[in-house]
């Protein structure tokens, strides 16, 4: 059975701003932040990972890289672009009670009704387009390693909770049903053809030492 540790970064400047940072926009990591992820590699200190992944964007690179030094399991972190997070195209660097007045059917739809998610007015991409190249790369990485592998994926909040429900097999108009993933939270699926998947844990930040807060999910 191959183990996947969906990682989502550490939470940064603009997520405590409450901005959209998206594909394209970017911002560093909180001092915070890099003693949470310490407290995550402490929770997975005891477990030999076979490789690590992560999105190419700097907030999750730093994130992945901190997570392979602090493992010391002689791994090197293989950035790919299709974990990047959505691409959010005019709102981008927005914050969000400036995107509700702008554009709030976007919003709605993209926080609430991902089945009536219609980016075009706002230059942004897809539910589709997003699943079209993390599901592939998704399974690809499961293919090019052991069977019983312990894998990690560094990514993005919202992109990862597509393609986690995707890969479950949950219709789109229900992917936010659960809510959405916080900063620093771990969720793993098990599969063991990479075509199946099945969900072991959620959203796990019981490993910080804080209380989650509206700022921390997306």
């Amino acid at each position: 059975m191959t183990n996947i540790y969906f990682i989502r970064h550490g939470k940064t400047e603009w997520n405590l701003e409450g901005r959209y940072q998206g594909a394209n926009g970017d911002s560093p990591l909180l001092e915070q932040s890099y003693i949470e992820i310490q407290q995550l590699i402490k929770a997975l200190k005891s477990i030999k990972f076979d490789a690590i992944y992560s999105s190419p964007i700097k907030r999750a690179k730093d994130t992945a890289n901190l997570i392979n030094t602090g493992l010391n399991q002689n791994l090197d972190v293989i950035l790919n672009d299709n974990l990047e997070e959505f691409h959010l195209g005019k709102m981008e660097g927005m914050k969000f009670t400036d995107v509700a007045v702008q554009y709030p059917e976007e919003l709605d739809a993209f926080r609430n009704h991902p089945d009536k998610y219609d980016p075009k007015n706002i230059n942004g991409e897809t539910f589709q387009a997003l699943l079209k190249r993390m599901v592939p790369t998704i399974k690809k990485i499961v293919d090019q390693n052991k069977i019983d592998a312990n894998i990690i994926i560094v990514s993005h909040g919202a992109a990862l909770g597509a393609l986690i429900h995707d890969l479950l097999g949950v219709p789109l108009k229900d992917f936010r049903k659960q809510g959405g993933l916080s900063n620093t939270s771990t969720t793993i699926l098990e599969t063991q053809n990479g075509t199946e998947f099945e969900l072991v844990k959620w959203n796990d930040t019981s490993y910080l030492d804080r209380i989650r807060d509206e700022s921390d999910v997306v």
